[in-house]
């Protein structure tokens, strides 16, 4: 019997991670549907208008879609709503929604582009490293996140409320890509963050998920 749930993405994707940290943590199964963002099948465009991914495929609807890893989480987050994704204080929650859209959006575009895509994936695909691009994302760009997430969980064990939420699948789903381009942050600049990141990497929903993809990429070729 097939499950439920089928996502459509790539596993090395950090949107696609964290909606599968997601369901991991809420014991959903589902099934992963592996394509190429940078080459698509021809049906991809009919069920993801902006040809993005994650795609969640729910077949007990029909199979109707939702695209949008926050959007597929808070989805998930409704129709199964043990072990909740979200603190119930409202500031927390709002917090949390701030800190996924702050990795989601600026963090994913400047670190992702600038050293995962160029460190990773490039070489992939027979292209070289764009050393210029991976300096400036060291120099400029690196710093400034690292501090405002390091003031932000300074002090505490989550970015909000008194769990893992959405916000630390969210941060911590980045990092593990940074980890895959052998970058993280410098211990002796921003020791609440490097210990985070650490620890958050180290729970089982995210190391088996690390393993998977190191395989996966030494399969390849990859780093």
């Amino acid at each position: 019997m097939k499950a439920r749930y089928e996502l459509i993405g790539s596993a090395m994707s950090p949107f696609v991670r964290k909606v599968r940290v997601a369901m991991a943590l809420k014991g959903l199964a589902y099934e992963l549907c592996e394509i190429s963002i940078f080459d698509p099948p021809d049906w991809f465009s009919s069920i993801s208008p902006l040809r993005r991914i994650p795609v969640l495929r729910d077949r007990d609807r029909g199979g109707a879609v939702l695209n949008d890893s926050s959007v597929i989480c808070h989805y998930l987050d409704m129709a199964h709503p043990e072990s909740p994704l979200l603190p119930e204080d409202p500031w927390e929650r709002a917090r949390a929604l701030w800190i996924e859209e702050y990795m989601d959006t600026e963090f994913a575009f400047r670190m992702g582009m600038g050293l995962f895509r160029t460190r990773y994936v490039y070489p992939l695909m027979g292209q070289p490293v764009d050393e210029a691009l991976v300096e400036k994302t060291l120099t400029k760009h690196a710093p400034r996140f690292y501090r405002y997430l390091e003031g932000e969980i300074a002090g505490k064990d989550w970015f909000a409320g008194s769990a893992l939420s959405l916000a630390d699948i969210a941060v911590a789903t980045q990092f593990a890509n940074m980890r895959h381009v052998r970058e993280a942050p410098d211990p002796a600049l921003y020791p609440a963050l490097a210990a985070y990141v650490a620890r958050t990497l180290a729970l089982p929903v995210f190391a088996a998920l690390e393993q998977e993809e190191k395989a996966a990429s030494g399969a390849i070729g990859g780093a």
